[in-house]
């Protein structure tokens, strides 16, 4: 699938957040970025993670939730390039059944499975 510049957008954030986490250091960095932007599918463009562990959510951040939901789920919709998982369960607050979707970089995200 082509990579769109919000594609990018999104990757070049996520880079962003391991390199503010300490997991990679600005020369290679910039060297991700590089990947990133000579990219033109998203599969090319998920290179630029490789060895780089999911973000997760720690104690600092709250998970984005969307605001009608209450419960997990960060986008009431997947996102572009979102792959979908196998793994689905049910919201214990909302009821809710819900499709796990992981994104090019590999995190984790919660979309209401209608």
């Amino acid at each position: 699938m082509r990579l769109t510049d919000v594609d990018r957008e999104q990757l070049y954030a996520r880079l962003s957040d391991h390199a503010a986490r300490g997991q990679i250091e600005l020369p290679e960095l910039e060297r991700r970025v590089a990947v990133i932007a000579d990219a033109e599918t998203q599969a090319e463009a998920a290179e630029a993670f490789a060895g780089l562990p999911p973000i997760t959510t720690d104690g600092d951040r709250e998970p984005r939730q969307a605001p009608w939901f209450g419960g997990h789920a960060d986008a009431d919709a997947p996102g572009p390039g979102w792959k979908p998982t196998a793994e689905r369960f049910r919201d214990p607050r909302s009821k809710r059944v819900m499709r796990v979707w992981e994104d090019l970089s590999g995190q984790r995200h919660y979309v209401p499975d209608e």
